[in-house]
């Protein structure tokens, strides 16, 4: 059942990030975050920024062709699919959400770019990587290299061993030569924290910052591609476009699993 009296985190998010999919609810939620920590938006905005540079990267420069996106929210410009197969027509992508919300809007417009493509979802929680790997079976080879990407997601996981616990089984599933992509906020500026507090004080579900320690052992058993583990906004962005940008409380990185 999709709710329009309750802030919805997907919802929020797509405001932030200018789109039109929320309600009244969701923006005085929103706003009451940016209020406090104003930099929400410009996260929210370079969050898929990073994507983008992050799935281009694996698969312009490493020929990586399959994606298992998890907690992939709502749908927007540049998804991981249309990144890839415009660089690899062949790219097989495999989305994962369990928000009926999210879901609707996958069958809606999460459509390959591509003949030679496969693009598909599965209705799966984060928290049961058991049931995620298999379903994402039916679509992606395990035998070859796979991108696991969890962008912003693991802070709704409260538990901090339950969340490396998820990054291990589902890491642990595929072979050497895959890759995690993975960023999420961070407890590092006062103004964060307490943005995470307004966020949880207006009934959305609570978004668990981490420590910058905490974040690198997100990566634990893998090795970091360079520049490691890096704000967002920063994580190989082209000099001509980083200019004035600034580190934000959001860390990323991609590694490569032995």
């Amino acid at each position: 059942m999709i709710r329009s009296d309750v802030p919805h985190a997907a919802r929020i998010w797509n405001y932030w990030m200018g789109g039109k999919d929320n309600y009244e609810v969701d923006r005085v939620a929103g706003d009451a975050v940016a209020e406090v920590y104003p930099d929400i938006v410009t996260m929210a905005k370079q969050s898929r920024q990073f994507l983008i540079r992050a799935v281009s990267f694996l698969a312009g420069e490493l020929g990586m062709h399959q994606f298992l996106d998890i907690g992939t929210g709502l749908p927007t410009m540049q998804n991981t699919h249309e990144i890839a197969q415009r660089i690899v027509p062949e790219s097989r992508i495999v989305y994962v959400d369990n928000d009926p919300l999210v879901l609707a809007h996958a069958r809606a417009l999460l459509v390959n770019t591509t003949p030679e493509g496969v693009t598909t979802y599965v209705d799966a929680d984060l928290h049961d990587p058991d049931l995620i790997i298999a379903d994402a079976r039916n679509v992606l080879d395990f035998t070859k290299p796979i991108v696991v990407m969890f962008m912003g997601v693991l802070g709704y996981v409260a538990d901090f061993d339950e969340l490396r616990s998820i990054i291990a089984r589902v890491m642990a599933a595929v072979p050497s030569g895959s890759y995690l992509v993975a960023w999420d906020g961070s407890n590092t500026g006062e103004a964060i924290n307490e943005g995470g507090e307004k966020l949880a004080e207006t009934g959305a579900i609570p978004y668990n910052l981490r420590s910058l320690q905490e974040l690198g052992r997100y990566f634990e058993g893998l090795e970091f591609v360079d520049p490691g583990l890096a704000s967002i906004t920063l994580w190989r962005a082209d000099p001509a476009e980083v200019g004035d940008a600034k580190p934000i409380d959001a860390y990323g990185a991609v590694a490569r699993k032995p």
